[in-house]
């Protein structure tokens, strides 16, 4: 019913998330809404670590939503 204008302005939408086991850590595809590209997201709790990269289909191309 009531939309905020701020998600509206951002650049990338989560399009889908997964939390794996107990807080070890977090998956989250992102997709650009001006390319229209997809990243995969990661965020490794124990270690700290963070990770962003095109998500890839199985011929090796860049997966992107029209």
């Amino acid at each position: 019913m009531f939309k905020s204008k701020r998600n509206e302005n951002k650049r990338f939408y989560i399009k889908s998330e997964l939390v794996e086991g107990l807080d070890i850590g977090q998956i989250t595809i992102l997709v650009d809404r001006e390319t229209g590209v997809n990243y995969l997201h990661t965020i490794w709790h124990a270690t700290g670590g963070v990770g962003m990269t095109p998500l890839l289909d199985e011929n090796g191309k860049v997966i992107v939503d029209k």
